[in-house]
């Protein structure tokens, strides 16, 4: 039995989202689902347990504009995919600009791309 303990739902993103270190220029997986105060990436390599990370990804806006994302994260947790050479990792948002979390509240609300 799986029970949701989160605090908010997270929601998948229909196209793919690739997701840049912000520091190295590396892409370094794709998003797997977002929420107001966290995501699930689907990365290529294993990442740091319990690290600090900064990314850039892109989120459709309603008009079918590219917004683009700079956010601060810190790693919860990682696991192997189901996929080999794929891993999953969630993060929780520890820095986002006032005009990105208005932009992804609304994404959130409006069911995402």
């Amino acid at each position: 039995m799986s029970a949701e303990h989160r605090r908010n739902k997270r929601k998948r993103t229909d196209a793919i989202v690739q997701v840049t270190n912000a520091i190295t220029g590396e892409i370094v997986g794709r998003v797997g689902n977002l929420s107001a105060d966290g995501m699930m990436l689907v990365a290529s390599r294993p990442l740091r347990d319990d690290a600090l990370y900064q990314f850039i990804f892109h989120l459709q806006g309603e008009r079918g504009l590219s917004h683009a994302m700079e956010v601060g994260l810190h790693e919860q947790w990682s696991e192997p995919a189901n996929v080999p050479g794929q891993f999953w990792a969630g993060f929780r948002f520890i820095d986002i600009g006032d005009d990105d979390h208005q932009f992804l509240t609304r994404w959130l609300e409006r069911g995402g791309d």
